[in-house]
């Protein structure tokens, strides 16, 4: 079971955080569980973590995915299935109202295990997950028949309408729990994106590069729109530093067992260590999500960690002041004893490292 130690309440003077922040030290789910019962699960993720965190459960299909769950978040931009995948459509949409019914169903389940466990509290944070606006541009044809992040204008507006809408999400849960919220926004094609490797829908389109510092200039506006702590998660294998170091996010996501080798290493501890340097938290992915091997155990984990900051050159009180310890990426993939394990294996990570 999930310690309760809920971790120092630090970081108040980090930028775009005001008094009093999220908790430290502790761990926390990335976002996707195995299974299609949102009671079932939450009540599992609340059981093992310290900083409860809304599931997605995506096998329930569309709606529940990354993508169609936006359909439910954007304001004034309905989105529907499309011939490659999703499009952006010009009136209702049968997609938004079933993602809408599977978040209401999520937030519902959540609500009741939040009460029944007596989660609340003057210092309760709760995590939200959802799709980044240049992943949802680069995944969404417009009318006319070309990827959103293709044309700066359909971009623009999709970063606008998602601001938008996660604003009213992130203070909707608040209401429901009376808790404050870190919004976690998933941005896995934000490295394509800024390098212009989105794959076209045809041969013909051209889906020009937007440059770091132009996507930094929008992601620093949806932080300040959405009125909470924002992290920038990416389990891939090139996290985008350049990005996160010109926005005010409270935090960055990514999963430390795939960081690069040779020169691509030497830019992930640079922009790792950076990133603890400006006052940023890092949310830690270090118990594998998937794979035949079992779950590690807790010392062996904390070694791994250990040695990494060491070599990076890190005091080791990051550990409880900047840093949350999470799952590699996403446990959807997981069975459902996996992810249970998974998840507690993080707890008693972050309990382990306060003795470190």
């Amino acid at each position: 079971m999930r310690s309760d130690l809920r971790g120092p309440v630090t970081g108040s003077r980090r930028r775009g955080v005001s008094s009093p922040a999220p908790p430290t030290g502790v761990a926390t789910g990335v976002g996707s569980m195995p299974g299609t019962d949102p009671r079932a699960v939450a009540d599992v993720v609340a059981g093992e973590v310290a900083l409860m965190h809304l599931p997605e459960l995506p096998a329930r299909g569309r709606g529940a995915d990354m993508i169609g769950r936006c359909a439910a978040l954007l304001v004034d931009m309905p989105m529907d299935v499309g011939i490659h995948g999703f499009r952006f459509a010009g009136s209702g949409s049968a997609l938004r109202r079933r993602a809408h019914d599977l978040l209401r169903a999520d937030l519902d389940a959540l609500e009741e295990i939040w009460e029944t466990r007596g989660l609340g509290g003057p210092d309760a944070w709760v995590k939200t997950q959802v799709t980044g606006p240049f992943t949802l541009a680069a995944a969404v044809e417009t009318a006319s028949g070309h990827k959103a992040v293709a044309d700066r204008g359909a971009w623009a507006d999709v970063v606008g309408s998602l601001t938008e809408g996660v604003a009213d999400h992130a203070r909707e849960l608040s209401k429901r729990l009376d808790a404050r919220v870190v919004v976690q926004i998933d941005e896995p094609s934000l490295r394509a994106v800024v390098d212009g490797r989105v794959p076209p829908l045809s041969r013909f389109d051209v889906v020009p590069a937007i440059p770091a510092a132009v996507v930094a200039e929008h992601l620093s506006a949806l932080c300040d729109g959405v009125g909470a702590p924002v992290v920038l998660h990416d389990c891939g294998d090139a996290f985008p530093w350049d990005v996160a170091a010109q926005t005010p996010l409270w935090g960055v996501s990514l999963d430390l067992g795939r960081l690069g080798t040779d020169r691509s290493r030497t830019e992930d501890l640079d922009g790792l260590g950076e990133a603890v340097d400006a006052g940023r938290v890092v949310l830690a992915g270090v118990v594998p999500a998937t794979g035949p091997a079992p779950v590690p155990r807790p010392e062996d984990v904390t070694d791994r960690l250990v040695a990494l900051a060491d070599t990076i050159g890190l005091d080791h009180a990051v550990f409880t002041d900047q840093m949350l310890v999470t799952p590699g990426c996403g446990l959807a993939g997981a069975s459902s004893d996996r992810a249970a394990a998974a998840l507690k294996t993080c707890t008693a990570v972050a309990d382990e490292l306060h003795h470190r």
